[in-house]
């Protein structure tokens, strides 16, 4: 991966993957830190596979990232480099682009929250930014095709946050460096502050409806982080 940033704002920022690479990439002070004007290129091998989180890395480092400079990045598993044949077949199935990727829905989902009047804490809980926005539009299912979501956690201001699925349970990934589940058919995940990983989970066996996802703390839900997923049949 070559990563070209230029910095046009007014102070100092960073970009910090987690992943593997050198000293020199990664993006703290001494090692990636572009201030105002300057420009820098980070150059590493994406690896490991997995559900990944890069932020800036710049002081006061909470306001940087409550402030929105992050985000998730996917590495895709090879293969090829699988002996076990079922393990190479989930391994296909995460490839973007491969016919077998194709059969599954792929949704990226970040956790987040806001502090809008500054005093600390959060008055706006959402995934994806937006509170309230999958129950203001419902997320569209199709029942014959698996659900496969990359989630990842970067609420500030609370050390935990969770997803929760309604009336189904999902096998999860944590971190999504493995091809087997970390944990399998539960229906709620906690995660700290930059941990994420990876749901797959199916309505097959469902009736149509809509159907609710959120997390399980009840004032996170409250001050919107919750939405609708609408399971719908073929044709319907």
């Amino acid at each position: 991966m070559r990563i070209i940033f230029r910095n046009f704002g007014s102070h100092p920022h960073s970009m910090h993957f987690h992943g593997i690479h050198s000293a020199r990439m990664d993006g703290v002070p001494g090692a990636g830190l572009i201030g105002p004007g300057e420009e820098f290129v980070y150059e590493f091998d994406a690896k490991p596979f997995g559900c990944h989180l890069y932020h800036c890395h710049a002081l006061p480092l909470k306001r940087h990232m409550h402030k929105g400079m992050y985000g998730l990045f996917v590495i895709d598993p090879d293969p090829s480099r699988q002996t076990d044949p079922a393990l190479a077949a989930v391994a296909a199935s995460r490839v973007l682009g491969s016919p077998e990727n194709a059969l599954w829905q792929e949704l990226a989902m970040v956790m987040n929250a806001f502090d809008t009047n500054f005093d600390g804490g959060n008055e706006v809980y959402a995934v994806n930014t937006v509170g309230q926005a999958y129950m203001n539009v419902p997320i569209p299912i199709d029942k014959t095709r698996p659900v496969r979501i990359y989630l990842v956690n970067v609420t500030e201001f609370d050390p935990i946050n969770s997803f929760h699925l309604h009336a189904n349970f999902f096998d999860y990934y944590d971190t999504g460096t493995q091809l087997t589940p970390t944990l399998r058919t539960v229906d709620l995940i906690m995660q700290c502050q930059a941990q994420r990983g990876i749901l797959e989970f199916s309505f097959a066996d469902h009736e149509d409806g809509m159907y609710m996802f959120h997390a399980h703390q009840s004032e996170f839900t409250e001050l919107g982080w919750v939405g609708m997923f609408d399971v719908r049949g073929p044709g319907a």
